[in-house]
């Protein structure tokens, strides 16, 4: 009974108090410069000065409530400076992280909403710390990745600019109208809604494959329109080449034996001959 009347109960329910209203008033402070800024600067910002707001405030009162326990200030800060070099020599990585963090905040490749891709990661920017930026992908994934990555790796950000170009490879046999399939893409450009008349679209001859002449056909989208404007012109294209009896062709096998070799014969099997050596093949295998 002695243990607790010895405890200044007074100090430590002031302490808690003020940790209490630190967590209230930083959160409201937070709140509040997070709607002022909303409307005046990027996602990015708002989000790391609402946390910071709200961080400060909060230390505040937290220094305070250790005075009001009757913790020295002084021996208070020499703990938190040896404690912090301790944990910097114990997490290197982590620190790295933090410092990477500040040059993204700084340099800003990218922002909350983006639509970025890294090392072969795509998805959408939905949080940025001081520590890791989180992504959310198509298929609904929730992926993390250190800020120390982002520095040393490339990011491409796939949101940055308000349009996008698409670029469909179409083969078509050697025998067809190559500037009749240019003609008719561009028709199909024109006529799509999706396609934006600034930049105009264009059709190059990319290559001659093995079994097609192949065409680069480009037009620009609305960046929200990407998907949408590529299945949507994959099918028109087939469609079309279809109607005007264009032969899309399949990979094609020429067997030749050179011209110092005699020609050998090759012969397709009828249907019976196949059941018939396929009944002599489980012959030998009984």
């Amino acid at each position: 009974m002695n243990v607790f009347s010895d405890i200044a109960w007074g100090q430590w329910i002031s302490s808690g108090f003020l940790l209490v209203l630190g967590i209230v008033l930083g959160s409201l402070a937070a709140r509040s410069v997070s709607k002022v800024m909303a409307k005046r600067s990027s996602r990015h910002h708002t989000v790391m000065v609402r946390r910071l707001v709200f961080y400060v405030i909060f230390l505040l009162f937290g220094v305070a409530a250790l005075r009001e326990a009757g913790f020295s200030l002084d021996v208070v800060l020499g703990a938190a400076g040896i404690l912090t070099v301790a944990i910097g020599f114990a997490s290197q990585t982590s620190a790295s992280n933090m410092i990477s963090g500040l040059f993204l905040l700084v340099e800003k490749p990218f922002e909350i909403g983006d639509f970025i891709e890294v090392e072969a990661i795509m998805g959408e920017v939905v949080g940025i710390d001081m520590l890791s930026v989180k992504l959310r992908t198509r298929d609904n994934l929730y992926v993390r990745i250190p800020n120390e990555t982002l520095i040393k790796t490339p990011v491409i950000n796939r949101s940055r600019f308000p349009i996008r170009r698409i670029d469909l490879s179409v083969g078509i046999a050697y025998a067809e109208d190559v500037e009749k399939v240019e003609n008719l893409l561009m028709e199909l450009a024109e006529k799509n809604p999706v396609c934006l008349e600034e930049p105009k679209a264009f059709v190059l001859v990319s290559a001659f494959g093995p079994s097609s002449v192949d065409l680069q056909f480009s037009f620009w989208v609305p960046k929200d329109k990407v998907l949408e404007g590529k299945s949507g012109m994959l099918v028109a294209v087939k469609n079309a080449l279809d109607k005007e009896g264009i032969e899309i062709p399949f990979p094609h096998s020429s067997i030749y034996a050179g011209s110092h070799s005699e020609p050998f014969r090759v012969q397709l099997l009828g249907l019976e001959k196949n059941i018939e050596k396929e009944v002599l093949d489980a012959d030998k295998e009984s």
